[in-house]
């Protein structure tokens, strides 16, 4: 911008001094090259208020008249007609550098003033787009929202119509099994009638467990022992599957919370996990202090999650295993979101998966004022 202004001024300048220098190195008798030079005086005039406005304007027209005025005054003082005509000629001049200068002054003003409102509006635009983000957002819950209200009813229905004839079936299938010879051709129908009621009793579970998740009190929960137990739970299972297992556990602050509804989450997280690795390879469970909370980080060497899946893996019901019900990491996210936190997920495909989960601190307990203190004032 500044190196265009001076490009400009230079440019005028020039104009105006080279058009001088003919007017006084040029005989006052050739009057057809004179009238030629004074009309070219209005070039630099128009293009300094056309550039700079009224002060272009009426600054170059001065400048000219400055410059041209000795011209007139000493080499045409001996033909009076002509000065009349050329002191005319310097007052247009200065008539056409304000008019010039005017008119330009008004243009860039109503020019900013179309920018501020492009501007505004543009504004206006950006929070139209983000509120619009936002209702789009809020009616996702909403919806999110009805299916659970939907599942809280079909879960209530599940624990009385299903639980309780799937226990009944269970233990009438033990005693079928227990009733027929281990080396028995049916025993293997047996034990998949008992595989199977245990999947189906599962399945309700899972419905139970995200339609109501647990509610009660509040606890100072130990994340690195969560942990810790989490992995005994599963270790035996990531060993069997040739899962390498790393924990690193961190100097972590307390979190304020339900332990076995975080154990919950971080076994689910583990068993996703181990389900990424069918061919075995490395589960990294790392935790640290962050911003007055905790960090739990889990890494596999898994088969990855494609980018247009990330989006959905925490929604309800969705899942890529056949054999899946898709509530396994929405009811993760659940809790977490229970907790105050938040969960993030980072995938390459054929590389694997790494869920952040951030817990804040224990909340400090409010001051309580002791007897003593009451009855002294």
């Amino acid at each position: 911008m500044r190196r265009q202004l001076v490009i400009r001024v230079f440019l005028l300048a020039l104009m105006v001094l080279g058009i001088t220098l003919l007017h006084y190195l040029t005989t006052t008798q050739k009057d057809q090259f004179h009238d030629i030079y004074r009309r070219l005086y209005y070039l630099p005039i128009v293009l300094s208020g056309l550039w700079f406005g009224l002060r272009g304007g009426l600054g170059s027209s001065l400048a000219v008249s400055i410059l041209y005025a000795p011209h007139v005054v000493f080499q045409w003082g001996h033909r009076p007609a002509t000065n009349l005509e050329q002191y005319l000629e310097i007052m247009l001049y200065n008539v056409i550098g304000l008019l010039t200068g005017v008119l330009s002054s008004r243009e860039q003003a109503q020019t900013r003033r179309y920018q501020r409102a492009a501007e505004r509006l543009e504004e206006s635009y950006e929070r139209l787009r983000q509120q619009a983000d936002q209702l789009l957002a809020a009616e996702e819950q909403l919806r999110r929202a009805d299916r659970l209200s939907a599942l809280g009813e079909l879960s209530a229905g599940l624990a009385h119509e299903v639980r309780n004839p799937l226990g009944s079936i269970r233990g009438t299938a033990e005693i079928l099994r227990d009733a027929i010879p281990a080396d028995s051709p049916h025993r293997e129908f047996a034990d998949i009638l008992v595989h199977e009621v245990d999947r189906l009793n599962r399945v309700v579970q899972d419905f139970l467990d995200f339609a109501r998740p647990g509610r009660g009190g509040e606890d100072a929960v130990d994340l690195n022992r969560v942990v810790d137990e989490v992995l005994t739970l599963s270790g035996r299972m990531l060993e069997k599957e040739g899962i390498d297992l790393c924990f690193q556990a961190g100097d972590i602050p307390p979190c304020s919370g339900r332990a076995e509804q975080l154990k919950q989450a971080l076994l689910n997280l583990v068993i996703n996990a181990m389900q990424a690795m069918p061919q075995g390879g490395s589960l990294r469970i790392v935790t640290a202090a962050a911003d007055g909370g905790t960090v739990i980080t889990l890494s596999d060497t898994g088969i990855g999650i494609a980018p247009e899946k990330l989006e959905k893996i925490f929604d309800p019901f969705y899942t890529s295993r056949a054999e899946g019900t898709g509530l396994g990491l929405a009811i993760t996210a659940r809790i977490i979101r229970g907790h105050r936190g938040r969960i993030e997920v980072d995938s390459e495909p054929g590389r694997g998966t790494t869920f952040r989960i951030y817990l804040p601190g224990q909340k400090p307990e409010p001051a309580r004022s002791s007897p003593a203190d009451s009855t002294s004032h």
